[in-house]
């Protein structure tokens, strides 16, 4: 049945409605008036002039058709249900609504079906990436927070004036090359740099005996001077020198560390103190590892006091043939820049004699919140729990619907290293406070107590390394997001197709790279620094490969086999394999290159925006129509229109009853159901009005588009004119068009192909021939009857070019069917 001005009843239930569903979904509805198909039950349509938007809310319904100082005299058949099927129906709207937020906050590519739609794939990993993306910046704000640029500086100076300083004597600590050296390097610089109690011109400092390093880093506490020995005889000497040499004291290692008390006896500096009775921590040195235990003096307050201490420690020979290290550990604090400088000197004496100094100067920062920024950070470091609390909670949602599975994916491993160090972080975050709080208390109470810093130091500076690592990974993590575009995939499928025979060239490449290093250990480890360990060899050749090696150590050391090691390693290692490596990822990256540059094109972010695009023109002009439907009721009424000719008028052109009162209440200004000749002329005032601002709102949106379509220049040499909006229009109406044609049609070509096959299935042997061509000719006709039929329900457009012969066979399987069928039929003797 067919209504006044030629529209159906619905607007929302058509077989076009999937064809325009990508164009205005959720809410959009279809002209009836190009579709031509059959009404059918009504559906609630957005308002007439402010139509439901994409987010609507229940709070937007309930306010949609209430009017200040009045009630609705206008009643919607539709709104009156029951109270009970709604109380209902309110428990499991809920529970949709609860679901639906988890799945709009943690909705991932993992947890949505999105191997059939890229759309949905494509959307939800630009949400995910835009999620990421704050988070990434969080993280990079803490990280950039804990650091300074003083940092550098501040140990730079404290090189300069521990390392690098000589006294009197010219010694320095680098220089350090003996035990009296060591004596004469504590008693000079050291001192002269620990204790600055008056300025450059003599005069005093105001704060008494506390030591201001550079006048402005002061010393926490005192120094602590502490050493470690082996036992006597902890090796044995040969027989046929056991006469000669009496003592023989081996390398260091914690089984064979002397115990027992000697010298003076009295005194921490005379007896032996395990580990965890002075909280000391082991330390890795150049030869080997030492534990914290051992003998320690602590220095005092002042100059005075210290030197009194070293003369003692240095005339009762605390140090002789057993001792293998000597630590030097004391902290300072610059107020200025907040930041501790935690300094451990080492000197190491191994077993061949003389001395081996090395250093370690960590500066940190362990109190945190000071200043602005540090109270700004404090906020970041919120947000940043709360997005691990969001992380976790999305990987467990993944992890429970992928099980095991769940770990196959390389980035999903990477996400749980990232979620692990998190909350590693976390937690030292929380127990550095209270322990720094907690020392700093007992310094204070107790200021000529050594001031242990250097656990909390170390902790501090693997924490900074955690977070490093932490936040390389999440930088790396993007790959993950992009990967929906063909191009950020260059690398991951190259890597990944190339892995076998990278792993296959890596085999033979250490089997010659190993025999190297074992050939250059041997050859010159006696004598070339960079080949004096086996680790240090690897490293060498390593650094061989990038043009970085010592060719005069190496001749010097061997001046034959030397020179036949370096040339033929270059040759082998650096000609041959690199450049086989290399040759193995160019061949892996051109496959992948042809391959992504000979696949079809799928849904990119560009296909997003203008399908936004799209939707928001459609939306515009759907609203146009709606305006035009009201304006139509408006003339078709007399000088006063009453409300049951409004609603009679709108409903058969598709409109909701709550959206009809809601439009008409809203002029009725004085309540009666009628609109007299004032209140019709602001309807239709007010209608104008936004009709002229869509028309300009959507010549904005198109501005290619044009009152008619322009034919192409097809001349030779002319470049043809590109589709302009109002001809993709036309060309969305033409096959919502074809389809409606279609859906009538396909019915009858099945009943006719189910009659043919039948009549083809009874048919006997006998009197073949003449029943084939009769059936020929009947089959022949129908054919002919469906092409007529097609020609006069299809638009008289050509199918002939190769998009139409597309569509034609996208949109007619069945008639190619029917067409070979009859070939058969009529080829058959």
């Amino acid at each position: 049945m067919q209504y006044p001005n030629n529209r159906a009843r619905s607007h929302l239930s058509s077989p076009a409605e999937c064809e325009l569903e990508t164009l205005g979904r959720g809410g959009g509805w279809v002209n009836q008036a190009y579709s031509g198909s059959t009404p059918s039950l009504p559906r609630a349509v957005s308002s007439v002039y402010t139509p439901q938007s994409l987010f609507h809310s229940s709070m937007d319904s309930m306010c949609s058709l209430s009017i200040p100082g009045s009630i609705n005299p206008y009643p919607s058949t539709e709104a009156k249900v029951s109270e009970r099927p709604a109380q209902i129906k309110k428990s499991t709207g809920c529970c949709s609504c609860l679901s639906k937020v988890i799945k709009g906050i943690w909705g991932t590519t993992m947890t949505e079906d999105t191997s059939e739609n890229r759309e949905l794939y494509v959307k939800t990993t630009l949400r995910e990436l835009l999620v990421y993306i704050v988070f990434l910046v969080d993280i990079c704000l803490l990280t950039y927070g804990m650091t300074s640029s003083s940092t550098y500086y501040y140990t730079k100076v404290m090189t300069d004036l521990f390392v690098n300083s000589a006294g009197d004597s010219g010694v320095k600590f680098q220089s350090i090359g003996s035990m009296a050296d060591f004596w004469m390097y504590a008693q000079g610089p050291l001192l002269n740099g620990l204790y600055w109690t008056t300025w450059y011109n003599n005069q005093s400092l105001d704060y008494g005996s506390q030591s201001f390093i550079y006048y402005e880093n002061m010393l926490l506490g005192v120094p602590r001077m502490r050493q470690i020995k082996v036992k006597k005889n902890s090796c044995k000497v040969h027989k046929d020198f056991e006469n000669e040499i009496l003592d023989c004291f081996d390398v260091y290692n914690d089984k064979k560390e002397e115990e027992e008390v000697f010298g003076l006896i009295n005194g921490t500096a005379w007896q032996y103190h395990p580990e965890k009775s002075i909280k000391g921590s082991s330390h890795w040195g150049l030869l080997t590892s030492y534990s914290g235990a051992g003998y320690y003096q602590d220095l005092g307050k002042t100059r005075q006091e210290s030197e009194e201490f070293l003369e003692t420690l240095k005339t009762n020979l605390w140090l002789d043939r057993g001792t293998r290290a000597v630590f030097i550990d004391f902290s300072t604090y610059n107020a200025n820049i907040n930041l501790f400088c935690v300094i451990r000197l080492v000197v190491e004496f191994p077993a061949t004699g003389g001395a081996i100094p090395s250093y370690q100067i960590r500066t940190v920062k362990l109190i945190r919140y000071i200043t602005t920024w540090d109270y700004f950070v404090i906020g970041c470091e919120m947000v940043f729990c709360v997005f691990i609390l969001y992380y976790i909670v999305e990987e467990a949602l993944e992890l429970r619907i992928h099980k095991l599975s769940y770990f196959n994916s390389i980035w999903n491993i990477l996400d749980v290293v990232v979620i692990l160090l998190a909350l590693v972080a976390i937690v030292f975050n929380v127990f550095r406070t209270l322990k720094v709080d907690n020392l700093l208390g007992k310094l204070l109470e107790q200021p000529d107590i050594y001031a242990d810093f250097e656990f909390l130091a170390f902790w501090q500076t693997q924490y900074n390394n955690m977070n490093a690592v932490n936040l390389f990974f999440a930088w790396i993590k993007i790959f993950k997001y992009i990967s929906f575009n063909k191009t950020m995939t260059q690398l991951s499928s190259t890597l990944a197709r190339c892995a076998a025979d990278i792993l296959g060239f890596a085999v033979m490449f250490f089997i010659v790279f190993f025999a190297y290093a074992q050939l250059g250990y041997l050859l010159f480890g006696t004598e070339v620094e960079s080949f004096s360990t086996f680790n240090k060899c690897i490293f060498t050749q390593f650094r061989i490969i990038l043009g970085d090696f010592d060719y005069d150590g190496i001749e010097r050391a061997n001046r034959v086999l030397g020179p036949i090691y370096f040339f033929t390693y270059v040759f082998f290692v650096f000609f041959v394999l690199l450049n086989m490596f290399l040759a193995i990822i160019n061949d892996t990256y051109s496959e992948v290159k042809e391959e992504l540059a000979s696949q079809t094109d799928e849904v990119q972010i560009t296909d997003i925006i203008k399908q936004s695009y799209m939707k928001t023109f459609m939306k515009l002009k759907l609203k146009k129509e709606r305006i035009s439907d009201v304006q139509k009721a408006l003339r078709s009424g007399s000088e006063e229109l009453e409300f049951k000719d409004f609603r009679e008028t709108l409903k058969e052109m598709g409109h909701a009853d709550h959206e009809i009162s809601a439009a008409f209440a809203k002029f009725d200004r004085d309540g009666n159901n009628i609109l007299d000749k004032d209140e019709q002329e602001r309807m239709k005032q007010e209608l104008e009005e936004k009709r002229d601002a869509l028309n300009a709102e959507l010549n904005n949106l198109g501005k290619n588009m044009g009152s008619s379509n322009k034919p192409s220049e097809n001349a030779d040499g002319g470049n043809n004119s590109t589709v302009t909006q109002e001809e993709f229009q036309m060309l969305v109406r033409q096959v919502v068009q074809l389809e409606c044609a279609v859906t009538t049609i396909m019915s009858k070509m099945d009943a006719v192909m189910a009659k043919l096959e039948l009549k083809s299935g009874n048919k006997g042997s006998m009197g073949k021939g003449r029943n084939d061509d009769e059936r020929s000719t009947s089959d022949g006709n129908v054919l002919v009857n469906v092409d007529k039929s097609l020609k006069e329900r299809l638009p008289s457009w050509s199918l002939n070019g190769p998009e139409g012969s597309t569509a034609a066979n996208r949109l007619y399987p069945n008639v190619e069917r029917l067409k070979s069928f009859e070939n058969n039929n009529s080829t058959q003797p």
